[in-house]
């Protein structure tokens, strides 16, 4: 067999054992920025106490977050930092409404990138409207320590607000797992579940309504109640 023939035969056979393995997608290409999908439970503590004050839940898939936590009862926060939106909905009464500033882990509890994180969080810090006086998240990197944080990557951020806090970024999973605020607010994942979570669990019913503070605050003003503030 001469040599041609040989490299030929060859050529071939690699060939058709590349598209097979297309086939049975052995040779999918992977990223290292493929999305996480996770759940876990959410524990914190609030500002000027040592001992858990809240308790929740926290879904993760793409770029997609469900927050519930006793903080706010009987509501859950939706975030999807992708499409740019973070909403806060309470189910009883099928009513939606923009999240805004209403609580700090809207910014933090998103997908990042372990070597930024801050790029992720101002995102989502203008989406709560708390960049409107130019201010921008910084983060710097800590001298590596974990503490025990499943191999996480640790930061010192400051909020656009001026607020500091330590936070631990699994590089795994592309999240904070563990913050501490300056002034005492905490909250930590525990018991991490890497497995797959319903897309039912991030969409808004088609039934809900939106909710808009200023269309209320018009009502009452059409109403006896209004009286216009002294000028």
């Amino acid at each position: 067999m001469s040599a041609a023939i040989r490299l030929l035969r060859a050529t071939r056979i690699r060939w058709g054992l590349s598209v097979l393995g297309v086939l049975l997608g052995l040779e999918a290409p992977v990223t290292s920025d493929a999305a996480q999908q996770f759940s876990a439970d959410l524990l914190g503590t609030t500002v000027g106490s040592g001992a858990v004050q809240t308790t929740g839940k926290i879904y993760v898939s793409n770029s997609k977050v469900r927050i519930e936590t006793s903080g706010f009862p009987g509501g859950v926060f939706l975030l999807d930092s992708s499409a740019h939106t973070a909403f806060f909905m309470k189910p009883a009464l099928r009513v939606v409404m923009d999240a805004k500033q209403s609580t700090w882990l809207t910014q933090i509890l998103v997908p990042v990138d372990p070597d930024d994180p801050c790029a992720q969080w101002q995102v989502m810090a203008a989406i709560a409207g708390a960049t409107e006086g130019g201010g921008a998240w910084r983060c710097n990197r800590l001298v590596p320590d974990s503490g025990g944080r499943r191999d996480a990557v640790g930061f010192l951020a400051i909020s656009p607000q001026g607020f500091r806090y330590n936070c631990w970024i699994d590089p795994g999973l592309k999240f904070a797992i563990s913050v501490r605020e300056e002034k005492g607010g905490t909250f930590d994942l525990k018991n991490i579940q890497e497995t797959p979570v319903p897309d039912r669990f991030f969409e808004i019913p088609a039934n809900f309504s939106k909710f808009e503070p200023q269309q209320l605050i018009n009502r009452v003003k059409q109403s006896d109640v209004w009286v216009e503030p002294p000028k």
